[in-house]
This record gives structure tokens, sequence and C-alpha cells, in this order.
């Protein structure tokens, strides 16, 4: 089995949405939508793997006590 290249945020939810397309025409045989289902299941922890790396990457922009902006980590302070 060739190894499948990792594909990037936005080429995963396109191909995701092309999946979940394919499943609701309800017309792909029961080993195909089988293994599409399992395809977008792997593509959708990625996806969720990549937002959770960029939400810690994430930082606040907030008003500091002079009023100037301030950089507060994501979740730091809520």
């Amino acid at each position: 089995m060739a190894a499948k290249k990792k594909l990037d945020f936005e080429a995963s939810m396109a191909r995701l949405e092309e999946i979940v397309s394919l499943l609701e025409r309800g017309d792909a045989p029961l080993e195909q939508a089988m293994s599409l289902f399992e395809e977008g299941a792997g593509l959708l922890r990625a996806c969720t793997e990549q937002l959770d790396k960029a939400e810690q990457k994430v930082t606040l922009l907030t008003a500091g006590e002079n009023g100037e902006p301030q950089e507060q980590a994501f979740g730091e302070g809520i």
C-alpha cells in the first residue's frame, strides 16, 4: 500500500466536503461508502488536530492598564 501524501488543512476540508456529498447522495455501494466514511473520519481527526495546534498558538489582544494593546496567551484570564 502506497503512503498517502499528507494534505494541508484546506485540502483536507475540501476532500471531507466531497466525501460528505458522496455519502449524502446515498448511491455508493456499501463497501465504497464504508471506505469513504473511514477516510472522512481520518480527515476529521487530522483537521481537528491541526485546529487544536493553531488554537494553542493564538494570542488574544487585550487592552492593558495604559490602554495599549497587550498580548495574552489564548485561554489566559478568560
